[in-house]
């Protein structure tokens, strides 16, 4: 494996890190899954439940060795 895993982000956040941890595990910019995340809220909703959903099952990116 490449030890790539998903996290929340604890840099690039504004709620909960959700849609900051998704981009960098995909390699692009935060405001793209930002941007997707209030299409599915605006057709239909489900924006915010997978939102909820990703804070509650992605877990929190490790502090590295100099983080307090």
């Amino acid at each position: 494996m490449n030890g790539k895993r998903l996290y929340r982000s604890r840099s690039d956040r504004m709620i909960e890190g959700v849609c900051g941890g998704i981009a960098q595990y995909l390699e692009i910019d935060p405001t793209i899954v930002r941007l997707a995340f209030v299409a599915f809220t605006l057709a239909g909703g489900s924006g915010v439940l997978l939102y909820l959903l990703g804070m509650i099952v992605i877990p929190l990116e490790p502090k590295g060795p100099f983080e307090v």
